[in-house]
C-alpha cells in the first residue's frame, strides 16, 4: 500500500440545527491509485451518535491529492431502522479533489497512516485542518457530493414515493443533507465572492450548487463555457446517479412547486400569487350576500371547521359557495377541517335570550351618539354590509314594518320594565323586504316577546313583537389566584353540582385524554394561551387548576375553547370516531380535508389507509402542524404523505403551536416549516390571528400589516371569522398582490455633486 500518505475518518456536527436527527450507520470504502498501481483499501465503520450529526467524511491523501467521501444521515425506514450500505472497493472512478497548492499538504510520501480518530474533538480538528486548506469551489464540490450521497443513502425510502412527488421528495432529501452540514464558513466565503446564499436554495438544492460550481470554475479558467469549466472538476468523474441529469434544474423545480400548489389550492386568477382562505360558520347561512361579498373581495378558499356546526349547516354553506362562485365566475375551493383529538372546554349553560342596546356616552355619562338598531322581518335577512348596527331586532309582523315611516316613534318596556323609545331614522330595501334603522338614546335590554307599540294621530295603533333574540354566550370570568375545577361530567350534570365557593369556578371537558395525562405541577392553558394555570390536584373525574395568568380585570372562558397541556405526556389517536364520520361528508362535498394535530408517521399511515379505503386519491390533504412533535417529525411525515397521489399541503396553525412550544420559539419554527415545505415543493397555509384586530374591530395594528405582508412568502394566508371580515379580505388582497407594483415604495435617487461630497 505504499504511496498513500494518510487516511482518516472525520465527523462533522452542526450544534445549531433544529432538525431531528437519527443515529448514523454506514460502511464504505476508498481506493487509491498511487503511481499507476491500483491499491484497494477497504475500511468499515459504524457510528451511533446521540448528538446532531451532519456528515461523515473520509479523506485519503496521496502527495497533493485529497480523496474525499461524504456520508449523509439516514432517514429510517418503516421499522425505524437506518439502512446499511455494503462495504466494497473502488478505484480511479471516484472523485479526486485537488488542492491548488502543493505546499498545503506535507508529509512522508510513501508512508501510510490509517486511523479512525478516537474522540469527536479530534475528528473536528481533522476536518477543520483539512477543510480550511481548500478553496471555495472545493468546499462546494464536497457539499455537492454529500448531497448526492444522501440521495443514494435514502434510495429505498424515495422509491416508495408516488411518481408525482418523487423529484420533490428527492429535493427534500438534498435539502436535509445540506442542513445537516456546518457550512457557516462556506456561506461567508460565498458571500465574499458575491455568489448564492445557501439559506435560500431550498427550492432547487442540487441545481444551485451545480450552477455555483460551474460559475466558480469558469471564473478560475476565464471561460464562460460550462463544459470547459467543469472538465477539470467534479463532472469529469462518474456521477453517483447519472440518470438524474437534467431532472433537477432550477426551472424544473420551480415548475414542480407551482404545479403542486395549483393541484391542491387551484389556479389563481387576475395575476394574483397568493390564495386567501376564510373560515366561516353558521353566520354564512344567515346572510344571503355574505359568501358573495367574500369572493368578490378576493377569497379563493372557504374553510369549514367540523368541530362546529353540523352537516345541515355545512351543506348550506357549500351550496352558497358554489352558487356564488358560479355567478361571479371566480373559482373558490372548499376546505373542511376534521376536528381531531383537540381538547376543548365543554358546553356551559346558555345565558338569557336578551340583547343590550347601548348609546355612546362621554366621560361624564352624557349621550354623544344614539345606538343604531336594525329592525326587519326574519325573512328579510341581516342588515346590508355597509351598515354595522349596535343591535339587530327581528319583528314578527311584516305589516308592522311596512307601516313605519321616517320620524315615527316606537315605544316599549324592556326586560327590566323600563320605558324606552326607538325613533325611525331610515328605511332601506333589502333582499326580500324592508328594513329600518332606529335610534335609541337610553340603555335598554330587549328580549324575545317584547311588544313594540306604534301610535299615530291619524292612524290606528300598530303592534309588533320582537322574536328570535339569541341567547347570550355563556362564560366564566377567571382572575389570577382563582381555582378552576375541570369535571369529566356533562354540562347538564354540572348544573346539578353544589354551588361553588367564592373564587372557585367549574367547567367540563369530555375528553378522557386530559384526565389520564396530567400530573400536579404541570402547566395548562386555555383559549389559545389567553389564560394559564398550574395543576394542583387530579383524580379520575376532576382536575383542580390554580390560575396563574389572566387579564387584570379577569379573562372570559366560554364553551368550546381550546385546552393545551404542553408538558404533559399525552397520546392521541390519529383519527377519532367523529373524524371518520365527518370524512364521509368531506369526501362527498369538499375539495380539501384538513387533518388536525398530526404528530408522527403513524398518524399519516392511518390517514393514507382511510383515504385508500374510500378511494379518495384526488382529495386534497392539508397537514396541520400544531404541536412540538408534529414540528419535529415534519420531514418524515412529508415523505410518508408523498407515498400517495393526493394533493398535499401544510398549515402552520400558529395558535396551538405557540402555546405548545412557547411564544419565543414561534418565529423560528414558522421559518423552519416554510423552508422545509419549500424544499419539498409543498404549499404552505399561514394561519391564526392574521389581521385579527382588523377582522374584529375594523382597524388593524401596524404589526399586523407587517405580519400580513410576510404572507407573500407562502401560497395561502388564512383569516378567521369576525365582524369586519369582508373588509379584512379586501385589505389583505391589496397587501399581498393587488396593485402592489404601482404602490411599491422607491427611495428617490439623489445625484451628489462634488459640493455634497466635501
Amino acid at each position: 500500500m505504499s504511496g498513500v500518505s494518510s487516511l482518516s475518518a472525520s465527523l462533522v456536527t452542526n450544534p445549531t440545527s433544529r432538525l431531528p436527527h437519527h443515529a448514523i450507520q454506514c460502511t464504505d470504502f476508498l481506493g487509491f491509485v498511487p503511481k499507476g498501481r491500483p491499491i484497494n483499501l477497504t475500511l468499515s465503520w459504524r457510528f451511533h451518535v446521540r448528538t446532531q450529526v451532519g456528515v461523515i467524511q473520509l479523506f485519503g491523501l496521496h502527495r497533493t491529492k485529497l480523496k474525499l467521501k461524504s456520508f449523509a444521515f439516514s432517514v429510517p425506514n418503516e421499522n425505524d431502522q437506518a439502512e446499511l450500505c455494503d462495504s466494497g472497493t473502488c478505484t480511479g472512478d471516484e472523485m479526486l479533489v485537488p488542492f491548488e497548492n502543493d505546499e498545503n499538504l506535507k508529509g512522508p510520501v510513501e508512508e501510510i497512516v490509517s486511523s479512525v480518530l478516537g474522540t469527536e474533538v479530534d475528528l473536528l480538528r481533522t476536518v477543520e485542518h483539512l477543510g480550511n486548506k481548500g478553496s471555495v469551489v472545493e468546499k462546494l464540490k464536497a457539499v455537492y457530493l454529500h448531497v448526492l450521497a444522501s440521495e443514494q443513502w435514502n434510495a429505498s425510502q424515495l422509491k416508495l414515493c408516488h411518481r408525482n412527488y418523487l423529484d420533490s421528495a428527492t429535493n427534500l432529501i438534498h435539502y436535509l443533507a445540506l442542513r445537516c452540514l456546518d457550512i457557516q464558513q462556506l456561506k461567508e466565503d460565498l458571500t465574499l465572492v458575491g455568489l448564492m446564499n445557501l439559506e435560500i436554495i431550498n427550492l432547487h438544492v442540487l441545481s444551485s450548487l451545480n450552477a455555483s460550481i460551474r460559475l466558480l470554475e469558469a471564473l478560475k479558467s476565464n471561460s464562460l463555457n460550462p463544459k470547459d469549466s467543469i472538465s477539470a472538476g467534479i463532472f469529469t468523474e462518474k456521477r453517483l446517479d447519472p440518470q438524474n441529469d437534467g431532472k433537477f434544474t432550477i426551472q424544473t423545480m420551480r415548475e414542480k412547486a407551482s404545479s403542486n400548489s395549483e393541484f391542491l389550492l387551484g389556479r389563481l386568477q387576475d395575476g394574483r400569487t397568493t390564495h386567501i382562505m376564510v373560515t366561516v360558520g353558521q353566520e354564512a347561512t344567515e346572510n344571503e350576500t355574505f359568501i358573495t361579498d367574500l369572493i368578490k373581495a378576493g377569497t379563493s378558499i372557504i374553510r369549514i371547521n367540523c368541530a362546529h356546526g353540523n352537516p345541515s349547516i355545512w351543506s348550506e354553506i357549500i351550496k352558497r359557495v358554489k352558487e356564488s362562485s358560479q355567478m361571479l365566475e371566480k373559482r373558490c375551493r372548499i376546505l373542511m377541517d376534521l376536528a381531531g383529538p383537540k381538547l376543548r372546554t365543554g358546553k356551559l349553560k346558555s345565558g338569557p335570550s336578551v340583547v343590550k342596546i347601548s348609546p355612546k356616552k362621554n366621560a361624564s355619562g352624557n349621550v354623544v351618539f344614539p345606538a343604531q338598531v336594525w329592525l326587519s322581518h326574519r325573512e328579510a335577512g341581516p342588515p346590508p354590509t355597509h351598515f354595522s348596527p349596535d343591535a339587530v331586532l327581528f319583528v314578527d309582523d311584516q305589516q308592522f314594518l311596512s307601516e313605519l315611516e321616517i320620524g315615527d316613534t316606537i315605544r316599549f318596556s324592556d326586560a327590566r320594565g323600563k320605558k324606552r323609545m326607538l325613533r325611525i331614522s331610515k328605511k332601506i330595501h333589502v333582499f326580500s323586504g324592508t328594513g329600518c334603522v332606529a335610534e335609541c338614546t337610553r340603555t335598554a335590554y330587549v328580549q324575545s316577546g317584547t311588544e313594540l307599540h306604534l301610535k299615530g294621530k291619524k292612524r290606528r295603533s300598530q303592534l309588533g313583537k320582537v322574536v328570535d333574540v339569541p341567547a347570550l354566550e355563556p362564560y366564566i370570568r377567571l382572575r389570577v389566584g382563582d381555582l378552576l375545577v375541570i369535571s369529566r361530567c356533562s354540562s347538564s350534570e354540572l348544573d346539578e353540582l353544589p354551588v361553588s365557593m367564592s373564587g372557585t369556578h367549574k367547567i367540563t371537558c369530555s375528553s378522557g385524554y386530559l384526565f389520564d395525562s396530567v400530573k400536579p405541577g404541570e402547566p395548562i392553558a386555555f383559549d389559545d394561551g389567553k389564560i394559564w394555570g398550574v395543576i394542583k390536584g387530579t383524580d379520575i373525574s376532576e382536575i383542580i387548576v390554580s390560575i396563574t395568568h389572566a387579564s387584570p380585570k379577569g379573562s372570559k372562558l366560554g364553551s368550546d375553547k381550546s385546552i393545551n397541556i404542553p408538558e404533559s405526556n399525552i397520546r392521541f389517536e390519529g383519527l377519532t370516531s367523529k373524524d371518520l364520520m365527518d370524512l364521509e361528508f368531506v369526501a362527498a362535498h369538499a375539495d380539501i380535508v384538513g387533518v388536525s394535530f398530526v404528530r408522527d408517521i403513524h398518524d399519516i399511515v392511518v390517514l393514507r389507509q382511510e383515504l385508500e379505503k374510500r378511494k379518495l386519491q384526488n382529495l386534497g390533504v392539508i397537514l396541520k402542524i400544531e404541536t412540538k412533535s408534529g414540528f419535529e417529525n415534519l420531514p418524515l411525515m412529508l415523505l410518508e404523505a408523498m407515498k400517495s397521489s393526493n394533493p398535499l399541503g401544510v398549515m402552520i396553525a400558529r395558535g396551538d403551536l405557540a402555546v405548545e412550544c412557547g411564544w419565543e420559539m414561534l418565529a423560528d419554527m414558522q421559518e423552519e416549516i416554510i423552508s422545509l415545505c419549500g424544499a419539498a415543493h409543498i404549499p404552505v397555509v399561514w394561519a391564526t390571528q392574521v389581521l385579527e384586530s382588523l377582522v374584529k374591530s375594523g382597524v388593524p395594528t401596524r404589526a399586523e400589516i407587517t405580519d400580513a405582508a410576510h404572507g407573500r412568502r407562502v401560497r395561502c394566508v388564512m383569516l378567521n371569522k369576525g365582524k369586519h371580515i369582508v373588509k379584512a379580505v379586501s385589505t389583505l388582497d391589496n397587501i399581498l398582490h393587488s396593485k402592489s407594483a404601482e404602490r411599491k415604495v422607491v427611495v428617490k435617487p439623489i445625484l451628489l455633486s462634488s459640493h455634497h461630497l466635501r
